[in-house]
């Protein structure tokens, strides 16, 4: 996460720029804008329902809401394309798993830090990217992004502040659920132009509920009236993403509008001041705007060596 479904929507943005319509920016951009507000909005009413819900229930609520709509059009409106599988199911089903655990660790820090904090600490899932592709794509990692990925840590520490007042289970949650999302962007690599986002998005939502539902008879509760409405607002805020940003990526292109996933920092920091009266100290706007730097380094490096063909296929981003 910040969650997984993002990867899933932008697993094949050359297939879309190709066989879609032609290509709209300012519509690109004006979605992506909108679909890291309502990723920050579902981020928020995680953090709400964390005071008093178990994050695994939180995660296991999100994915339910999250597959009605696509059970609704493989049931009653025959969308049955959803459910087919090309290749690599074997991956297809590891992602899933992979992303049930990125977006257990995703809620749990932002359930534990401030917005801004956990917001800033999830960014470094594109720093992640290039490691993986080193060590398990067998990719090719020259020193300028090694240092792009070196100074997007020392972001880190500003925000982590070390030797300071942090909650490290709470850092290690963040950093675990951005490596998380880097290796579903790195699944997405092997899966390649096959898979249908719907498809992608449908098996992982489904084997997160899956996986979730053991726990809730001993972790789960009767959610109180005031929170039926953050409940509905986790699930209308993920469903609004989802379509959002598969109009970003299907209208810009990805290197353009990857790039919005850090407005994201805007949208915790008002929504922080806002509700909880927090204001992110010094330390996390320089951190945050470190990271955000060499993220997006990274991110048009890999863009210019997909075009050279220096790549397996054009990264996804966002994961």
């Amino acid at each position: 996460m910040p969650p997984a479904d993002l990867a899933a929507a932008t697993a094949n943005p050359a297939v879309a720029k190709d066989t879609g319509p032609k290509d709209s920016p300012v519509l690109g951009m004006v979605a992506a804008i909108g679909a890291f507000g309502m990723l920050s909005t579902m981020s928020l009413f995680a953090k709400l329902l964390s005071e008093t819900h178990h994050v695994i229930e939180i995660a296991f609520w999100r994915n339910l809401l999250a597959v009605i709509p696509f059970l609704v059009a493989i049931v009653f409106f025959r969308q049955r394309q959803i459910l087919k599988i090309h290749s690599k199911p074997g991956v297809v089903f590891t992602r899933s798993v992979v992303a049930t655990g990125s977006i257990l660790c995703v809620f749990g820090a932002f359930a534990l830090l401030p917005l801004a904090d956990a917001t800033a600490l999830v960014f470094t899932s594109a720093l992640f990217v290039p490691v993986l592709g080193f060590f398990f794509l067998g990719e090719r990692v020259g020193r300028f992004r090694w240092s792009a990925v070196i100074v997007g840590f020392v972001g880190v520490l500003l925000v982590a502040q070390p030797g300071g007042e942090w909650n490290l289970f709470g850092v290690a949650l963040g950093l675990a659920g951005a490596f998380f999302n880097a290796v579903l962007g790195t699944m997405l690599r092997l899966l390649g132009r096959t898979e249908n986002p719907a498809t992608l998005t449908f098996y992982l939502v489904l084997t997160g509920v899956l996986l979730l539902a053991p726990f809730m008879p001993f972790i789960g509760k009767m959610p109180a009236q005031n929170e039926i409405g953050l409940l509905l607002g986790l699930g209308a805020s993920g469903i609004a993403m989802q379509l959002l940003i598969t109009t970003a990526f299907k209208y810009a292109p990805a290197a353009l509008a990857s790039v919005f996933s850090y407005t994201q920092i805007v949208w915790a920091t008002l929504y922080g001041w806002a509700l909880f009266g927090m204001w992110p100290a010094a330390n996390i706007l320089i951190g945050a705007a470190v990271i955000i730097g060499s993220s997006i380094v990274v991110i048009l490096r890999e863009r210019y060596l997909a075009r050279k063909g220096a790549l397996p296929r054009e990264p996804a981003v966002g994961a």
